[in-house]
């Protein structure tokens, strides 16, 4: 599989648009993505934004798969501490928001101050619920996404981007149905959360649920939108960009 896309594929890396600064806002791609339903956000926050990059994605510099959920969560502390960023703000979208959230208490625990967890297409972690079916194997995968985020495979540029997509999905789901969110420390920094109002795999009482993971400010929002549209919207670039100013005032 060669990891080239076309320029406005959404399924194509997401490049990289920080270098050094004193704080940045760190996005973490949801399940099967590399992370480009997410460039109308980096673009709005200009340089001070960035992808982490699972290991084992496809394409250079990635690595080898991770073994386990943890190997994840500690591949992206790993990323965020090799590169100061001040008090990074943390964003993850669906399977993005839980290894955000581990994320976010492993760097507590090395010392590191997060500025703010951002959830968004994600249940509370006490909700979580991950389809044994889903993570079977790239056809139950892509069955999944055509149900749960059909613009995840509709606008893959190629069948081998839609199998590479398919594959990828089942090994983060696999990867996801290990995780045991009551092993993660109670959060101390903001978290937000939020959803589209169409989408299937959330509704306002689980993105409530996040409040539990910390002792400090909670809030949630709903936009317009399914599972993953909703992060082109320019309401969801003008709330980020309010969660950004307010974490460096």
């Amino acid at each position: 599989m060669n990891a080239a896309a076309e320029p406005g594929d959404r399924h194509g890396p997401m490049e990289t648009v920080m270098d050094d600064i004193e704080s940045a806002t760190v996005f973490f791609p949801g399940a099967g993505s590399f992370g480009a339903e997410l460039r109308p956000l980096t673009r709005a926050l200009g340089r001070s934004s960035r992808p982490v990059r699972y290991p084992g994605r496809p394409g250079r510099d990635y690595g080898t798969p991770a073994a386990s959920f943890d190997a994840v969560v500690r591949s992206c502390a790993e990323q965020i501490m090799r590169r100061p960023a001040g008090r990074p703000l943390l964003f993850g979208h669906s399977y993005g928001a839980y290894v955000a959230y581990a994320t976010a208490a492993r760097l507590s625990e090395a010392g590191v101050e997060v500025a703010a967890l951002v959830a968004v297409g994600a249940a509370g972690p006490g909700r979580l619920r991950v389809p044994e079916q889903a993570a079977a194997g790239p056809a139950e995968a892509a069955a999944y996404l055509e149900r749960a985020d059909p613009g995840a495979l509709a606008g893959a540029p190629s069948d081998e981007w839609r199998t590479v997509v398919a594959e990828t999905t089942a090994q983060d789901l696999r990867l996801l149905r290990q995780f045991t969110p009551a092993t993660v420390p109670v959060l101390h920094c903001p978290v937000m959360a939020a959803r589209g109002t169409d989408d299937p795999l959330t509704t306002d009482d689980t993105i409530a649920a996040w409040q539990h993971t910390t002792t400090g400010p909670f809030t949630r929002r709903t936009f317009p939108g399914g599972h993953s549209d909703l992060l082109g919207s320019p309401d969801c670039a003008a709330w980020l960009q309010r969660i950004r100013e307010t974490a460096d005032a």
